[in-house]
Formats: C-alpha cells, structure tokens, sequence
C-alpha cells in the first residue's frame, strides 16, 4: 500500500486551511473556551463514534474482516511496546514525577482521533481498507487510553476506570459496526442516512477544536522550555520509527510462517505515531491531578513541531 506524495500533502494542505479557520476564530473570539470544550464532549461521544461506526463496508468480505483484525491486534503490539519504551526514556532520572507522567502519556498517545481519522480518511477515503485498519487500532488505542492513560495520572486501578473503558462511546460503536459488518444486517435508510450525515461534520470540528488550542498559546515562551520540546521531538520522531520497524519486523516473520499482515496496518499505524500527541493530555491531566499548563504546552509545541516532522518521517517511512 503506496502513499501518493503529492496527494498526500494536498490533504495536509486542506487539514492546515480548516485548521487555520480554527486559529482565526479563536483569535476573534468567536470559540470560547467552554464553546471548545462542548465541541470536544461532542466530539467523543456523539461524531466520532458515528464516523467509525459508518467506516465499516456494509457487505461483509474476508480480507476486510482481516484487515480489521490485523489492525486490532497490531493496534495492542504498538501500544504495549511503546508503553515499555516511554518507561525506559521518561525514566525518573531524567524527568521530575509531574513531567515524566505527561511526557510518558504523550509518546504513548498520539492524536488519533481528532487528527488521524481526517488525515486517514481525507488520504485514502472513508470505505477504503486503510480506515478499516484504523477501526481496529481505534479500539486497542481506547481501551489504552482510558485504562493505562487514567492510570499515569491517577497512579490506582479502581472500578470507575473499567466502566470507564467499557462503556466509551468509540469502542462501542466499533463494536456495533463489526457486528453490522459480520451479520449483514441492513439499517433502515433513514436511520443509516443520519449517522452519516452526523459523521460528515467530524473532520471539520475535530481540526478547528486543534486550531483553537494553538490560538490560545504563547508560543514564544513555549519554545523556552526546552525540556518540553525534547519530549515533542522524541515523540514525533522515537514514535512512528520504532512502530515501522517493529511492525516491518512483524509482517517478515508472519510472511515466514505463511501468513498475511496487511501494508494497511503498517501505514496506519505508523502514520498515527508520527501525529502530534493526543490534545487528551490537557483535559486527563486537569481531571486526575496533573499539570494542566504544562500538559497543555507539551499538546501544542508537539502540534506545532509536527507541521515539520510529519511528512519528514512519512516521506522517510511510507513514500
């Protein structure tokens, strides 16, 4: 599975106008800070969930289902290997306890909703095989996210943390598409038509909340904290290279056995990696004990450093 690279940075050029839009707005007050963060409730738990749910073909197929297999369990491989490596990296030694939590959950998680699905979708289309490969990551980059990530900040493991990941609105609208996917079963045309047009309105929101952020930042004092930008640097460019050449490694030795791990995996997966930290840093670390400013500074010198790396490492990885 190739990237075209023109085409690629045509749709890096459409995500950067809406997110232009969503700066320019912030700059005129036209989002308030409540006015965002409404959008990013809506966000997770009504729009996101429709697009993932709508990603899923309606008529079922055996390389799709293995597609999506694929990407649920090469989803679990990255994150449980990056988890061991933000542990090795972000050691106490180098990093203050407050810090090298933040730093820990930025190189673990990147900004797979908000910018993922767009860029994933916009690249190679919202029924191609690569957004099936997504569906599957999606669920073992949630349960992550919502189980390990609480858990960074928290430092406990209780039973709000489980129902928690259960009941997230992303993993069960995968679920819910996997079942309409297996058994065939067909909405009624309205109803379907609905959540369609509910997903449409994803790509657009997600990017201008990112926008927003930026254009709340004082990006020159950021750049003076200068431990925070060799966190972003380590994850935008230590991510995507370890995934490669980890999930390179996994499809040789599952060629050698005579079996299939799809190229849609690999690109998805490393793609994501390669995406700025997850904007979910800020509002975890403000809910659970963290450092809210800071956390919120890493999300933007990442955002920002990323209009750089990004289609370095794609061009390196992927083209």
């Amino acid at each position: 599975m190739e990237i075209n690279l023109l085409d690629f940075y045509s749709r890096l050029g459409t995500i950067a106008v809406i997110l232009a839009l969503g700066f320019l707005l912030g700059k005129l007050k036209l989002i308030s800070a409540k006015t965002n963060k409404d959008l990013v409730n809506l966000l997770l738990t009504v729009f996101m969930p429709a697009s993932l749910f709508m990603a899923f073909p309606t008529t079922y197929d055996e390389k799709t289902s293995n597609i999506f297999i694929s990407g649920l369990v090469g989803g679990f491989i990255v994150m449980i290997t990056i988890i061991f490596l933000s542990l090795i990296i972000f050691n106490k030694k180098w990093y203050d306890d407050k810090l090298r939590y933040e730093s820990q959950f930025a190189l673990v998680f990147n900004n797979a909703t908000f910018l993922g699905y767009p860029i994933i979708s916009s690249t190679f289309g919202q029924q191609s095989t690569a957004v099936v490969a997504y569906c599957g990551f999606i669920i073992a980059f949630n349960l992550a996210l919502f189980s390990y990530g609480v858990y960074l900040f928290k430092r406990k493991i209780d039973i709000k943390l489980v129902l928690n990941v259960i009941t997230n609105p992303n993993i069960i609208a995968v679920i819910l598409g996997v079942v309409v996917f297996l058994t065939g079963f067909k909405m009624p045309i309205f109803i379907n038509d609905a959540i369609k047009y509910t997903s449409n309105a994803t790509t657009a929101l997600s990017i201008i909340c990112v926008g927003y952020m930026l254009s709340t930042a004082k990006i020159v004092q950021l750049f003076k904290k200068w431990k925070l930008a060799i966190s972003a640097l380590i994850q935008l460019i230590i991510g995507p290279l370890a995934t490669y050449l980890l999930l390179v490694v996994i499809q040789h030795i599952a060629h050698g056995a005579g079996l299939i791990f799809p190229d849609e995996v690999i690109v998805v997966c490393t793609l994501i990696q390669a995406l700025p930290t997850a904007t979910s840093l800020g509002l975890f670390a403000s809910k659970y004990g963290g450092d809210e400013k800071e956390a919120s500074q890493l999300v933007t010198i990442s955002t920002i450093f990323s209009i750089i790396t990004l289609p370095i490492m794609i061009s390196i990885l992927l083209i």
